[in-house]
């Protein structure tokens, strides 16, 4: 029982944290396209969104398919389910460029080279749907949770 609730909570824990860590990248984004930031920040925001991403992925599988809450047989019957996996299959597509342009931007700063920071601006509009979307899972859990659309 114990063990089900610390996955549950470091799961909900994880989309809070995740919710904040894309939004602040974004933010942080929008900040260096203006002029006004720095690349350290949106990269700090960028490791813990990436993190709590991991943490998602790995408690969800585990809670989904690993013998704890409903079981595989509800998961994989459940539309809501279906509608998360999808949202978060939206927010790995929409992370793959941001993600190869902040790889480079690490092994740039890493050399000691400057780095192109031309589509930040697109990339703190990607930073914010994806924030958006994160909270449509949190929507999508909150019903599963109940059991709409079960049945």
């Amino acid at each position: 029982m114990l063990t089900h609730w610390f996955l549950a909570a470091i799961h909900l824990l994880a989309f809070g944290l995740g919710f904040w860590a894309v939004l602040s990248r974004g933010t942080a984004f929008r900040r260096l396209s203006a002029g006004m930031g720095e690349a350290r920040s949106v990269l700090h925001a960028d490791n813990l969104w990436g993190i709590c991403a991991i943490v998602l992925l790995v408690t969800g599988g585990i809670r989904a398919f690993g013998g704890y809450e409903k079981g595989t047989d509800y998961y994989l019957h459940q539309p809501l389910f279906h509608l998360k996996m999808t949202l978060f299959v939206v927010i790995l597509l929409l992370e793959v460029a941001p993600m190869v342009t902040l790889i480079k931007w690490r092994i740039a700063l890493a050399r000691g080279r400057a780095i192109d920071d031309r589509r930040a601006k697109l990339f703190a509009r990607i930073s914010h749907v994806e924030a958006m979307l994160v909270l449509l899972m949190v929507v999508a859990a909150t019903g599963m949770a109940r059991g709409v659309g079960w049945g």
